[in-house]
C-alpha cells in the first residue's frame, strides 16, 4: 500500500495530486495544508485514505510533527515524497529585475522566494527522510518550472518572473545534490515541471490579462503552436504517468509532465 505525502495540497496542482492518488483505495495520502481551515475541498472529498495535516513549510517545528503524524500511520515509513508548495509574488511577478521601485523590495522578493522555494523544500526533505528511507519507493519529487530552465528563459526572451524563476533554478541544484548523495541507496529524486497550469480561483485583472497575454507571446517563441494553460487534472495525470516509470537511472532529472525538456 504506496503511501504519499503532498505539501500545498489545500488546493490547485497539490489538491489534484491528492485527488488522484487518493481515488485508489489501496494508496494512503498525506495531505499537508498551512491551514486545515482553508482545505474545505479536501474534507469533502471524504475519503478514508487521506489525512489531512497543517504544516507550514517554513516551520521546521510543523514539519517535524507532521513527518510524526506521518510515521506514526506508517510504521515509521514513506514512499513518495511530493514537494509541491511554492511561493509567487503575485502582486510583482510581473516585474524584471531592474524594474522594482526600490531596492528594499526586490531583495524582500528574492528572500522570500527562496526561503520558501528552496531553503524549505530542504528541510521538509530533511525531516521526511529518516521515513523515506524505510519505504520502498524512495521517491522525492520536488515541483520545479521551466522557467527554472536557462534555455528556456533565453528563448522565450523572458526577462519577468525573475525571483521565482531563480528560486526554481536553484531548486533544481538541490535536487541534483541529494540525487548524487542518495543514488547508491536507491532513491530517486526528481525536479518535475507540471507545464504552465491555470489555478486561477478568481477571474484575471486587466493588468493580470495583459501580462498572461504577453507571456503567451514569449513563449510562443518556444512552442509556435502553443495554445495556452492546461487544468490541474491533465497535469497532475501526466506527471503521475512520469512518476510512475521512474527508476534509479532517473535521479536528479530535472524534467516537464511530458517526460522530457518541453516544458509546455
Amino acid at each position: 500500500m504506496p503511501s504519499y505525502a503532498i505539501t500545498g495540497a489545500a488546493r490547485g496542482i497539490g489538491f489534484e495530486y491528492v485527488n488522484q492518488l487518493s481515488a485508489d483505495s489501496g494508496n494512503t495520502v498525506f495531505a499537508l495544508v498551512r491551514n486545515k481551515a482553508t482545505a474545505t475541498k479536501l474534507e469533502e472529498l471524504g475519503r478514508h485514505n487521506v489525512h489531512i495535516i497543517e504544516a507550514d513549510i517554513t516551520d521546521t517545528k510543523a514539519l517535524k510533527d507532521a513527518a510524526a503524524e506521518v510515521s506514526s500511520r506508517t510504521g515509521s515509513s514513506l514512499d513518495y515524497l511530493i514537494n509541491n508548495a511554492a511561493f509567487v509574488e503575485p502582486e510583482r511577478d510581473g516585474l524584471t529585475l531592474d524594474s522594482y521601485s526600490s531596492a528594499e523590495l526586490l531583495t524582500k522578493d528574492l528572500l522570500d522566494s527562496f526561503n520558501i522555494n528552496v531553503i524549505a523544500i530542504i528541510h521538509t526533505i530533511n525531516i521526511f527522510l529518516p521515513l523515506l528511507k524505510n519505504g520502498k519507493a524512495k521517491t522525492v519529487v520536488t515541483l520545479s518550472s521551466g522557467l527554472g530552465d536557462l534555455d528556456m528563459t533565453m528563448v522565450a526572451e523572458f526577462a519577468n518572473s525573475a525571483p521565482y524563476s531563480i528560486s526554481k533554478a536553484a531548486v533544481n541544484m538541490v535536487n541534483a545534490k541529494y540525487a548524487t548523495q542518495y543514488k547508491p541507496e536507491g532513491f530517486v529524486f526528481l525536479a518535475l515541471s507540471p507545464g504552465l497550469v491555470d489555478t486561477s480561483t478568481r477571474a484575471p485583472t486587466e493588468k493580470e490579462l495583459e501580462q498572461f497575454k504577453a507571456m503567451l507571446g514569449n513563449f510562443r517563441n518556444v512552442a509556435p503552436d502553443f495554445t495556452g494553460p492546461i487544468t490541474p487534472e491533465t497535469s497532475v495525470r501526466m506527471q503521475l504517468e512520469v512518476i510512475n516509470r521512474l527508476t534509479v537511472n532517473d535521479t536528479g532529472a530535472f524534467i516537464s509532465h511530458k517526460g522530457n525538456k518541453e516544458w509546455l
